[in-house]
């Protein structure tokens, strides 16, 4: 197909069949720069494909086959945090506690975490299941077949990832002053010159493929701080992670899958460097001493909510140590186990065993839903969030979880 004049595309034998097959795809290529610039099908699905029989022979193109023509971004992408995305989904213990479907099926967290350059081991385990449709990440955020630079740049290609119970930073954004003004200025309600930062204004700046965050999804990092409370709070939950023996206080391996994927900043000047960045960038609309005082409120606001957190999780640990909670068959330790989300008590989602008890389920959800909330929010600066769906749930979850240990001590026999 390469060189193919555009009046001529209906005579060509993929775009015949598949106008009849799969039309909107062929719609999406017709617009897209690919045909602008005479870039076929033949050029990423290769050419030995030719009939309904042999369909399976077409290629499904990986990052590398992007790079051909866009080294730039390959080499950023695969140096940024959404490279990660498959690699932590698959070191994390919840991933393999899931049914597939949820996983490589593209509805739950595979749908998002498909992202990340996979090794060819990965994918021929996915194509052993039956799974081959999620093979690239650059289609994440342009998507097949218009691979649209402006769609990328809409901040509503990060919403499909980016929202809902565990990382709502959509929701955050999208109702914050930042959010409202960029919908203003669509709407023509401010001028063309009115200061309204997107999601890549901040994260993927200059076209930039490489992101990084200074706290991380977990919201955890070394050094501990100096203040001895904060440090002993980020230790108890470093503890129920998994990173840290609950006993000895030593790292575990699970350290290392953590600093594989880089799911947390382990020293302060990695930590610095995407904090300088952010200072930077923050700083391109407001003062810089308005910044820092804004970033360092969201530091504290962190702390304060760990202190909750390790109030929540001690008390747990407390029921485990007492045996009024028998450890899962899988847990790293007799100790509340954060990473297995709300599944079942370490094993295969579909074995007749007990799920998670309530207790830890709470103590998940002010992990993974309201700490979350708690201190993103104060980043994304949306108050509502910060508020009422954080910090007030958190305190929530805290005293739910010190009634039902009250209750379960009372009754325990």
């Amino acid at each position: 197909m390469l060189g193919t004049p555009l009046m001529t595309y209906a005579a060509d034998a993929c775009i015949d069949c598949h106008t009849k097959l799969s039309p909107g795809q062929v719609m999406d290529w017709q617009v897209s720069k690919h045909a602008e610039n005479d870039v076929g099908c033949a050029e990423c699905h290769g050419e030995a494909h030719s009939t309904a029989e042999d369909a399976m022979k077409a290629v499904l193109p990986a990052e590398q086959k992007c790079a051909e023509c866009h080294q730039d971004q390959f080499d950023q992408f695969s140096h940024g945090k959404h490279n990660f995305g498959w690699k932590s989904l698959n070191a994390i213990p919840a991933t393999h506690m899931a049914p597939d479907e949820l996983i490589e099926g593209g509805r739950g967290c595979g749908g998002c975490h498909n992202m990340g350059i996979k090794s060819e081991e990965e994918k021929k385990v996915l194509a052993d299941k039956g799974y081959r449709y999620q093979n690239n990440s650059c289609d994440e955020c342009h998507t097949r077949h218009a691979f649209s630079k402006k769609e990328a740049l809409n901040p509503r290609a990060c919403q499909q990832c980016h929202m809902g119970y565990d990382h709502p930073q959509w929701e955050m954004w999208s109702s914050s002053k930042h959010g409202m003004r960029w919908f203003a200025k669509q709407n023509g309600d401010l001028p063309e010159t009115a200061a309204a930062p997107t999601c890549q204004n901040c994260h993927l700046p200059d076209g930039s493929h490489k992101n990084e965050t200074a706290w991380g999804f977990l919201g955890v990092r070394l050094p501990l701080p100096d203040n001895e409370q904060a440090a002993a709070d980020r230790v108890t939950i470093l503890k129920a992670l998994g990173v840290l023996d609950p006993e000895t206080g030593n790292p575990t391996p699970i350290l290392d899958a953590v600093k594989a994927v880089r799911m947390a900043k382990l020293d302060q000047e990695s930590w610095q460097k995407e904090r300088d960045k952010m200072l930077k960038t923050c700083s391109q609309c407001h003062s810089p001493k308005y910044v820092k005082e804004q970033l360092d409120m969201g530091d504290s606001i962190m702390s304060k909510a760990d202190r909750l957190m390790a109030d929540a999780i001690e008390t747990v640990a407390a029921l485990y140590k007492d045996g009024l909670i028998k450890k899962p068959a899988n847990y790293p330790a007799n100790y509340p186990f954060l990473l297995t989300f709300m599944h079942t008590n370490g094993e295969r989602w579909d074995k007749d065993l007990d799920k998670l008890s309530y207790i830890d389920q709470v103590l998940v959800q002010m992990y993974m839903k309201h700490r979350m909330r708690a201190y993103q929010a104060f980043f994304h600066v949306n108050p509502d969030y910060a508020y009422w769906y954080g910090w007030n749930e958190m305190t929530k979850d805290l005293g739910e979880i010190k009634e039902l240990a009250r209750t379960m001590r009372a009754t325990h026999k």
